[in-house]
């Protein structure tokens, strides 16, 4: 009795499991779900957590043991989902930038739109000019420490606070002018606003980039943001196709097609290369759900799509939840007090740490920042050297800090500090999407001096397996390729072999089968009474009359007596 009491006991803890989901504030949320259990099913739970009503903006990302990024459906299990074992690890993002934040009806969801897009700041996805970049830092400044206080800020204050990868002194003391004169009296709800609205008007709000390289070579930059599909290289979008302009998305392989209709009927087909088959079909994914939520007007109008035209091959896909549109309706009927906000104030965070304590040590730590100034670096080297029209700085944006070959080269400590042109700021001068921080003796050291856990770690920590970065940088060297081709073929490799198998053998069962079907329907013309040429010639052919005195007519005749019999067994139950 006891034993099977015990089994049972065993049994339904292998059902269970652990997941923690790391929040927008950079807390934690922790639950134990049923391996079964679907991803609509936790993120109820986080909304419920969070008192989130306008919750179809967000989103549940995990990135798998390959290091790839995926969206969490919610329409799926979330164990077949993770290809890891338990505990899961997984962030709460904005999946849905909303196109006009001061239209959203609560505080609640303004504040989560705000930590995102604050973090993309500092992650350098939001490109702006130095005067831009000034404000919306001392937008955060405001809403993080309130009217500017002489007694508890000192002079430097503003160094204290990480909004950038990187900024000059310059711009600091331009971020404590506008805090101390320009932002008085501001709430922290009106700082929070003020700061979307600006960036709002930003080319790249809402990007959320993914490392391509075009039919030349060039590195590039896709993402979707809520007025279309954007092309980025170097610090210039390149690209802007609005929504209704884009037809159709298209992948195989690693090849991600864009097909588009602009104006007096132009048709064009950009076409760009993903690291990885995976990279390409998260990609397109992405580009199917951002289209159907910002371009249709009713939910009832998302259709399955395919990857591919033909039928036997290729991914299918299926957006599951609300459009714009239909969202911004239910916000609208929201009838409830406004839920209180628990901001996190003077907490320091993991990925836009906050004040820090201690002495001044300018902005990045100086471990940091080497290690930050080498991935841009490798970067910019790569895009230096390659054959590419579009220039590194921004022709718009003026003239960005592009550092000589001979800092790479030299690895004294002047040389790896990056000083940011006065008259121009632009944190994507790294043309990565996120600085990687080189994993060795210096981490320690930095985390220890900036009094908080490294921002650098934000994106890749999602991982929940293990704290190595995710660096989807193009620029690699030429040992490095070598080394690369040297490697034995990872899971990604075997996955993209199976999968080629699998769809020969497919081509091959349905050509089989098409056959087959073609075989009888010419039987049974054959042997119907029309009187038709070609048919009357077949049957005077010897193989003909032969196939059907010898094989056609025993088993019509047997198929006969079977019909007679059952049809005999049928009414004798019925009397």
């Amino acid at each position: 009795m006891l034993s099977r009491l015990m089994s049972s006991s065993i049994r339904s803890l292998d059902r269970e499991c652990n997941c923690t989901v790391r929040l927008l504030d950079d807390s934690e949320y922790t639950c134990t779900i049923q391996r079964d259990a679907k991803g609509q099913y936790l993120f109820d739970l986080i909304c419920h957590h969070l008192n989130l009503l306008e919750k179809d903006y967000f989103g549940i990302r995990y990135v798998d043991p390959d290091k790839q990024r995926h969206w969490l459906e919610f329409t799926k299990s979330i164990a077949k989902q993770m290809k890891s074992q338990p505990p899961f690890t997984m962030c709460l993002r904005v999946k849905f930038y909303p196109p006009d934040p001061a239209a959203l009806k609560e505080e609640i969801t303004r504040y989560l739109v705000f930590l995102q897009v604050k973090r993309d700041l500092y992650h350098g996805r939001l490109l702006c000019k130095t005067s831009d970049a000034a404000l919306l830092a001392a937008y955060i400044l405001q809403a993080e420490i309130g009217d500017y206080d002489p007694g508890k800020h000192p002079e430097g204050y503003s160094s204290k606070f990480q909004f950038f990868p990187k900024h000059s002194e310059k711009l600091e003391r331009r971020i404590a002018e506008i805090h101390k004169t320009e932002l008085i009296g501001q709430t922290p709800e009106t700082s929070e606003l003020n700061f979307l609205q600006k960036a709002q008007m930003l080319e790249t709000y809402g990007v959320d980039p993914h490392p391509c390289k075009d039919v030349s070579g060039n590195p590039a930059f896709l993402a979707f943001t809520p007025f279309g599909f954007t092309v980025l290289q170097g610090n210039r979008r390149v690209h802007l196709l609005k929504w209704e302009e884009v037809t159709k998305l298209k992948f195989e392989a690693k090849t991600f097609h864009i097909y588009a209709n602009q104006k007096e009927d132009k048709k064009i087909i950009l076409t760009y290369f993903a690291p990885t088959p995976e990279a390409c079909k998260h990609l397109w994914k992405c580009g199917v759900e951002n289209q159907a939520f910002y371009k249709l007007e009713k939910s009832s109008q998302v259709r399955t799509v395919s990857s591919s035209n033909l039928f036997f091959k290729g991914s299918r896909f299926r957006y599951s939840g609300k459009v714009a549109k239909e969202v911004m309706e239910q916000s609208a009927k929201i009838k409830r007090d406004p839920p209180e906000i628990h901001r996190a104030g003077m907490v320091p965070s993991r990925s836009c740490p906050s004040i820090t304590h201690g002495p001044r040590l300018t902005s990045v730590p100086r471990t940091r920042r080497r290690a930050v100034h080498i991935s841009i670096m490798e970067g910019l080297e790569s895009l230096r050297d390659s054959a590419h029209s579009t220039p590194v700085r921004s022709v718009s944006h003026g003239d960005s800090f592009m550092p000589s070959r001979s800092q790479t080269v030299d690895g004294s400590e002047a040389s790896t500090s990056a000083v940011i042109s006065d008259e121009n700021y632009s944190p994507s001068d790294s043309v990565l999407p996120t600085p990687v921080a080189e994993h060795g003796m210096e981490m320690p050291l930095a985390r220890h001096l900036n009094g908080a856990p490294c921002s650098i770690d934000e994106e890749e920590s999602e991982a929940g397996t293990s704290k190595e970065g995710q660096a989807t940088e193009f620029g690699h060297s030429r040992r490095e390729q070598r080394m690369v081709k040297s490697r034995p073929a990872t899971s990604s490799e075997v996955e993209e072999l199976n999968k080629f198998i699998l769809s020969v053998l497919r081509l091959f069962l349905v050509t089989i089968g098409l056959l087959f079907a073609l075989l009888l329907l010419l039987i049974m013309l054959t042997e119907s009474d029309l009187d038709i040429a070609f048919l009357r010639d077949i049957r005077k052919t010897p193989e003909f009359q032969q196939f059907h005195f010898e094989y056609f007519c025993p088993l019509r005749r047997w198929f006969a007596c079977k019909l007679r019999w059952m049809g005999g067994f049928l009414v004798s139950e019925a009397k």
